[in-house]
């Protein structure tokens, strides 16, 4: 994808005048999908989709090429391979998502310590205190652009105007690979003609309700008096409707906060009621787990499980765990222990998940040893084999457990989540 020139060499938007924009919305393009081209380079302009699973699965991430043919994100994984049966599918690798999206954010860091994370991907930026030394806005967001794709080998778009909901908006109106400015008196010719499913807070019923009002547009809402919104959808999401569609959003950016928790789940193709694949599964989610709080640098105390059975009943069982642990195995054990305490005589799942919370930074952490514990264990191992997958993929070490026997008589196919070609599980 070509990096498209969006400011001058003065730094100055070309698109209006960013003098009074401090705030920055940045946006991967495709991350999930992207990064995984970064391992597979043949594909890159090919159709891909990441996610799991033939018919139960859903996608995590496409390509633009993909996106074309209707594809995507959160959509069942059946129908987008109907949509774009050329597609090649991906299994996703959580962990190597972690690190890239580690260090996007370091690199937003580098230009102000005011950035607020909305997920791996995606943060908020206030660029007021870097203004005199980096530059303007806009000169920051290109800046931004070309680290990451220099430094991560992906691309990013950037939204910039006075606040975060405008930047937000403007982000969209910027992809893929590219920067859009929203001066301060040209707010309200921007947000005006967009339809009004564009506005923060805005789902599929109240979006419902507006149309039955004859409100199509975001300049619709604007016109319309606050009271009139405020009799059909209540008197708080009447006043936050005016106020968005005239431009006014008084929320700041937060810095970050640490992450609480960390977590995988894995929808089976087929209800699966055998306590060995659970076992196998619950073991595969726990390494993903663990291999992902690793590439953070955090641990963590309490272990929980979500069952969800065939009629979409879903459970979750947790237990807080002497000292905290990064540890896959050790995740593992709980993770089947609180499965296995449940009790259930072959009862039809549909979806199981493993989750670590009270997370604390790894550094400073010491690990509380048992008189008969050896001095090098578990999490050495783990460690070394962070660096081997580091080094030769995804899917290179795991363990014995979760190495999968050929399809035959003897062993027949397991009903996994397995259906995309790639370097494996992480």
């Amino acid at each position: 994808m070509s990096r498209k020139p969006t400011v001058s060499a003065d730094g100055s938007a070309p698109r209006g005048d960013d003098a009074d924009c401090t705030i920055l919305h940045v946006d991967m393009d495709a991350f999930y999908a992207s990064v995984e081209l970064l391992n597979h380079p043949e594909l890159v302009g090919t159709p891909v989709i990441v996610g799991g699973g033939a018919t139960r699965g859903v996608v995590l991430s496409a390509t633009y090429e993909a996106r074309r043919f209707g594809v995507k994100s959160a959509m069942p994984m059946s129908r987008a391979r109907r949509l774009c049966p050329q597609a090649t599918v991906l299994v996703p690798h959580h962990a190597r998502y972690s690190e890239v999206s580690r260090g996007v954010m370091e690199i937003f860091r580098s230009f102000t310590p005011s950035v607020e994370p909305l997920s791996l991907d995606e943060a908020f930026l206030d660029v007021s205190g870097a203004l005199r030394r980096v530059g303007s806005a806009a000169h920051i967001g290109d800046l931004i652009r070309a680290r990451v794709h220099d430094e991560q080998g992906i691309t990013c778009s950037v939204g910039v105007a006075t606040t975060k909901f405008v930047a937000k908006l403007a982000t969209n109106a910027a992809k893929p690979d590219g920067l859009h400015v929203v001066p301060a008196d040209g707010v309200i010719a921007f947000l005006h003609p967009l339809p009004v499913g564009a506005l923060w807070g805005v789902g599929e019923r109240t979006e419902e309700q507006l149309h039955r009002l004859g409100l199509r547009t975001v300049g619709d809402v604007a016109h319309t008096p606050e009271s009139t919104l405020q009799r059909a959808l209540g008197t708080a999401t009447g006043a936050h409707l005016t106020a968005l569609a005239w431009g006014r959003d008084a929320r700041t950016v937060v810095p970050d906060e640490p992450e609480r928790s960390v977590g995988a789940e894995e929808t089976f193709e087929r209800d699966v009621d055998d306590p060995k694949v659970i076992h196998r599964e619950l073991l595969r989610l726990s390494e993903r787990v663990a291999a992902r709080m690793r590439a953070q640098q955090v641990v963590g105390r309490t272990v929980s499980i979500k069952v969800r059975f065939a009629d979409f009943t879903t459970i979750t069982r947790s237990r807080t765990l002497t000292d905290r642990t990064d540890v896959g195995r050790e995740i593992g054990q709980t993770a089947r222990a609180l499965f296995d305490a449940l009790g259930l005589q072959r009862a039809r799942l549909r979806l199981v998940g493993v989750r670590v919370e009270g997370l604390a930074p790894v550094e400073g952490h010491s690990r509380q040893l048992t008189l008969d514990a050896r001095e090098h264990g578990w999490r050495e191992a783990e460690q070394a084999v962070d660096a081997a997958v580091a080094r030769f993929g995804a899917g290179a070490v795991r363990p014995a457990a979760l190495v999968e026997p050929q399809p035959g008589p003897e062993n027949p196919p397991v009903p996994g989540n397995r259906t995309a070609p790639g370097p494996g599980d992480s």
